[in-house]
């Protein structure tokens, strides 16, 4: 693991870093899905489109939960929804979500 030491590595040079833009904007993306509900639940649409209450069930939550859940990930443009009749299907939007729940399941699973 590498330690700070005052100075930068010889291998990273100022182009090989994010700007302090870029990097708030992932830690807003990373707060976003921080949560137990939101990862399973993406989980879950990695796979595939599932209903509001599908996802309820699936995380053992009402559906006004999951749904709250579920607003504040499509509001950031990591999920994307659509209706039909009574039912909002959601689906993953970021397809980089893949890769964050690559890492946990790596590393937790």
């Amino acid at each position: 693991m590498y330690r700070y030491n005052g100075s930068m590595p010889e291998t990273n040079t100022s182009t090989d870093l994010l700007n302090m833009e870029a990097l708030g904007q992932a830690a807003e993306c990373l707060r976003t899905v921080a949560h137990p509900h939101r990862l399973r639940m993406i989980q879950l649409l990695l796979n595939g489109e599932y209903t509001v209450g599908e996802l309820a069930e699936a995380c053992d939550i009402p559906s006004s939960g999951a749904s709250e859940h579920l607003g504040k990930m499509r509001d950031r443009g990591l999920l994307t929804n659509r209706r039909e009749g009574r039912q909002i299907y959601y689906a993953v939007a970021e397809q980089g979500l893949s890769h964050i729940m690559e890492c946990i399941e790596n590393r937790f699973g």
